[in-house]
């Protein structure tokens, strides 16, 4: 995340902090998940280092082609805007803060990756089944909103079709999803260990939905598409998905 500080300072972009947490995270679990345990690499720890390096491939590369576009990130443009002067010293301390404060997301998939049992088995088809669902989601996510966005005549207009209108983060909900895999392949009657990896979904959920996720982001929206998004607010639940509710007679 020092480097994700540099990135951005250098480019004025603060769309680069994301790419540079997508991949060091992935590649921090995927060193964690192949931490030498016993004699052997087991198929799990392979399995489990193969998911989070997919995830991290996927979302990182999404993010740094927004980025190398221009495309700035609204939330940390919002924090440099309202820290003024000191904006450079509060960026880099609070980067390292969500470094910190994403430890427990590779431990989860140490642990999952580290579970005691003997070969793979149903639980890890559908830890495997559950991220790579979620990858999937997120993925078509973004690409309905990338060529919404696309379009100039949809330039003062909201997002609500596709996943975008069950859902008024799609992307997020997706996202916090894959970390449910974790938890999934480390659960063993005989691993108390185990538990801890729930940690990652519930932290992540925080993160998205009452930290840095969606707050800053609905009320950038709210800033630039007013009436519009307060409408798409009513009618569109905020995080997990469900039909639109249907306007009043």
């Amino acid at each position: 995340m020092g480097l994700a500080w540099v990135a951005q300072q250098r480019t004025g972009n603060s769309g680069w902090v994301d790419t540079f947490w997508a991949y060091s995270v992935g590649l921090v679990g995927a060193v964690a998940a192949l931490w030498p345990h016993g004699d052997g690499l087991p198929a799990r720890q392979v399995l489990v280092a193969g998911l989070v390096l997919l995830w991290s491939a996927r979302l990182g590369t999404h993010i740094a082609r927004r980025a190398a576009s221009g495309i700035d990130d609204p939330r940390y443009a919002n924090y440099a805007r309202e820290w003024g002067r000191r904006a450079p010293f509060r960026m880099f301390t609070f980067l390292q803060a969500q470094a910190w404060v994403s430890v427990p997301l590779p431990f989860a998939v140490f642990l999952a990756a580290h579970a005691p049992r003997p070969a793979l088995g149903v639980q890890d088809f559908a830890g495997a089944a559950i991220i790579l669902t979620a990858i999937v989601g997120e993925a078509i996510a973004d690409e309905q909103l990338r060529r919404f966005k696309h379009h100039p005549s949809n330039a003062a207009l909201v997002c609500d079709a596709g996943v975008w209108r069950w859902s008024r983060h799609p992307n997020y909900f997706f996202e916090w999803l894959g970390w449910l895999a974790y938890p999934i392949i480390a659960f063993s009657s005989d691993y108390a260990w185990g538990w801890a990896s729930l940690v990652a979904p519930a932290l992540m959920y925080w993160i998205l939905v009452h930290a840095t996720g969606i707050p800053p982001l609905e009320e950038q929206m709210l800033r630039s598409r007013g009436h519009r998004y307060r409408d798409y607010q009513t009618r569109t639940s905020a995080f997990f998905p469900r039909p639109p509710k249907r306007p009043p007679e």
